[in-house]
C-alpha cells in the first residue's frame, strides 16, 4: 500500500516525483514525473508513462454497472502501477477516474478497490473537471511551439469527450469554456458498430449520435473559429500514426504532428471499411484498441467537419500530464 509524501531537495531546486493516473472508459495509464521548481518555472520531467486496455467501461452504457470482469481487470494493472510507482521512488500519487466510473451506479465498490490497493482514494471527476485537465496537460508545449490561440482542445475518450477551449493573448492557459459530451470510441462502438466490418446503416446511425452530442455541445463551447485544434488521447494518436504511414508507434513522431482534416477522413474511411481482424494487423495500433478504433476515427472526422477546422495537431500530453501539473500547483493534491 502506498501513501507517502516528500520532497527531494537538489541544490537551489526542489524536485518531488510524483505519479499521476488516469482511469478511463478503456485504458488506465500512468505517468511519473519529477515536479521541477515552484512558481511560474515549473514544470514536469516525464520519468516513465505506462498504458494498458482494460476495458472497464464494458457494457457500463447498456448496465449502468461496472462488470466485475472489468473490475478485475483494472485492479489487476492498479496493482502492477503501485509497484512500479515504489520502484519508481514517487512520493506522491494521484488517481483520477472518468466517464466510466462517473457513469456506473456501483462505482464505489472500485474506488475501495482502488484506495487498498494504492493507500489513495481515487477522484472521480466530473466531464468539466475532466475538460480542464486535459486542457492543462495539453496546452504548455503549444504555447511554446508558438501556435496561436485561442485552442480548441478534442479529448476522445472510451466512454465521454471533451471539448475546452481557451487561451487568450495575456493568458494561453486559461480555459473559457468546455463541454463533456457522451460519445466515445468505446460507447459508439457499443450503441452501433456491431457488425465487422460495421454496415454503412450503422455508420448513419453512429454518426447521427455524434451530430446529436456535437449540436448540444455547441450551446456550450464556440466551436468554430479555433486558432489552433489539437487532438488527444488514443484515437488521435492513432489516426496520426496511421496518416504517417507508421510501421510501429513512435510517440516523438507524433507529438505535435500536423494532420488535414482530409487526411483524417481517409484514415476513419479505411479504418471502417476493415475486419477488426485487419485493424488488429496495423503495427501501431495496440491490440486493445482493434474493435474501437474505427467508432473513435468516424467521432474525429464528424467533430472536425462540424467545426470546420482544416487541421488538427496531435498531442501525446493530455489528461495525465494535467494530473501531475495539478499536484504541481496544488501541494495538498
Amino acid at each position: 500500500m502506498l501513501g507517502r509524501a516528500g520532497i527531494l531537495h537538489c541544490g537551489p531546486t526542489a524536485v518531488t516525483r510524483v505519479a499521476a493516473i488516469d482511469c478511463g472508459t478503456n485504458s488506465i495509464r500512468l505517468l511519473v514525473a519529477d515536479t521541477v521548481g515552484t512558481g511560474a518555472g515549473a514544470h514536469l520531467v516525464p520519468v516513465e508513462r505506462l498504458m494498458e486496455i482494460v476495458r472497464l467501461g464494458q457494457d457500463v452504457d447498456r448496465t449502468g454497472r461496472l462488470a466485475d470482469e472489468a473490475l478485475a481487470r483494472t485492479f489487476a494493472a492498479t496493482r502492477r502501477y503501485a509497484e512500479r510507482i515504489e520502484r519508481l521512488g514517487a512520493v506522491r500519487v494521484r488517481f483520477v477516474a472518468t466517464s466510466a466510473t462517473r457513469d456506473a451506479v456501483n462505482r464505489d465498490q472500485f474506488t475501495t478497490g482502488v484506495r487498498e490497493i494504492l493507500g489513495v482514494a481515487p477522484e472521480v471527476v466530473s466531464g468539466a473537471e475532466e475538460a480542464e485537465l486535459s486542457f492543462a496537460g495539453a496546452t504548455g508545449d503549444l504555447v511554446a511551439a508558438r501556435m496561436p490561440a485561442p485552442y480548441l482542445v478534442v479529448d476522445i475518450g472510451g466512454g465521454s469527450t471533451e471539448l475546452v477551449r481557451g487561451g487568450t493573448g495575456s493568458d494561453a492557459t486559461r480555459v473559457l469554456a468546455g463541454a463533456s459530451i457522451d460519445v466515445g470510441s468505446v460507447r459508439l462502438t457499443e450503441r452501433h458498430l456491431h457488425a465487422d466490418p460495421p454496415t454503412s446503416d450503422q455508420v448513419e446511425a453512429a454518426r447521427g449520435d455524434i451530430h446529436r452530442a456535437l449540436h448540444a455541445a455547441a450551446e456550450r463551447v464556440p466551436l468554430a473559429e479555433a486558432g489552433t485544434v489539437v487532438g488527444l488521447a488514443g484515437t488521435v494518436t492513432t489516426v496520426a500514426a496511421m496518416v504517417a504511414g507508421l510501421r510501429e508507434y513512435d510517440s516523438a513522431r507524433i507529438h505535435l504532428a500536423r494532420l488535414t482534416a482530409d487526411q483524417v477522413a481517409v484514415a476513419a474511411h479505411r479504418l471502417l471499411r476493415m475486419t477488426m481482424a485487419e485493424r488488429g494487423g496495423l503495427a501501431f495500433l495496440h491490440p486493445g484498441r482493434a474493435d474501437v478504433i474505427a467508432g473513435g476515427a468516424l467521432l474525429l472526422t464528424e467533430i472536425l467537419a462540424a467545426i470546420g477546422a482544416a487541421e488538427l495537431v496531435a498531442s501525446e500530453h493530455d489528461i495525465l500530464d494535467g494530473i501531475a501539473l495539478g499536484m504541481l500547483a496544488d501541494p495538498r493534491a
